[in-house]
């Protein structure tokens, strides 16, 4: 299914007139030496981008988000005090509800690069990259 997404957008890219497809960023390129972000991720704050990764289980089934990571999770890390997230995972907030995926399926999420801490004020939940008005599909 990877090889043929790729083919529509080069497909896609190809015809006049058409604006180029959102640029792809790895979990892995986010960061730097520490935790100052990368050159790439900051040239992209802002803007649309694709990234791909796992869907960690959800808090509860209702939320709007959800956290993106490298490698698939299969506990919730808030839900278990032994666990700690990984310190490169992506916040995302949806554009509207979709349907949760299993643990260890990848997905690719499209939405707009937002770089920063922020603390979610519904939830307490402190995030240093999101992506927002987001979409995601089995990739």
């Amino acid at each position: 299914m990877l090889r043929r997404h790729l083919l529509l957008l080069t497909a896609l890219a190809a015809v006049p007139g058409r604006a180029m497809a959102a640029p792809r960023l790895r979990i892995r390129d986010l960061y730097v030496a520490g935790a100052e972000f990368s050159p790439e991720a900051r040239s992209l704050d802002g803007k649309p981008v694709v990234m791909q990764g796992f869907m960690a289980p959800p808090l509860k089934p209702d939320i709007d988000f959800f956290v993106l990571t490298k490698l698939p999770m299969a506990v919730c890390p808030f839900c278990d005090s032994e666990m700690d997230w990984p310190a490169d995972i992506v916040v995302v907030r949806l554009r509207k509800a979709q349907d949760w995926v299993d643990f260890n399926t990848p997905i690719l999420v499209t939405g707009r690069l937002e770089l920063g801490t922020v603390v979610d004020e519904g939830t307490g939940f402190v995030s240093r990259v999101r992506l927002v008005d987001a979409a995601y599909e089995l990739s």
